[in-house]
């Protein structure tokens, strides 16, 4: 049974910092396709940041230059540092696995597996 549980959400300042962590069971972090999404109030899903399993990664515009997404393999456990933050990145952040790694990388529903979410408000 995959389980993905994120923790590391929080409220911070804009231009502050926060690290995401997503820990995985019933998948190994270092051979599955894996990737960050939020979703704000009222807005569909989006993906944020992914990586497959040869290391690469795929950023949306909003993010890139200011995220990073990496893994550690003796946690098992997938992060999302992410530097930066404007209130426009306030949302809730999910954690995705998924068995196919084939597509964009950041949509969602090329993802097959979820977190519950963790929440992210970035105040001015």
């Amino acid at each position: 049974q995959v389980q993905l549980v994120e923790s590391g959400g929080g409220s911070v300042q804009a231009g502050g910092s926060l690290r995401l962590s997503c820990a995985a069971s019933g998948v190994t972090v270092s051979s599955t396709c894996m990737g960050w999404f939020r979703q704000a109030p009222g807005k569909e899903r989006e993906g944020v940041a992914a990586r497959d399993t040869a290391g690469r990664t795929r950023y949306a515009s909003s993010v890139k230059g200011r995220w990073t997404i990496s893994k550690e393999n003796a946690k098992n456990t997938l992060y999302l540092q992410m530097n930066s933050l404007s209130t426009e990145d306030t949302a809730m952040y999910y954690c995705a696995a998924r068995t196919h790694c084939i597509g964009s990388y950041l949509q969602a529903h090329e993802y097959n597996y979820w977190g519950q979410g963790t929440q992210v408000t970035v105040s001015s």
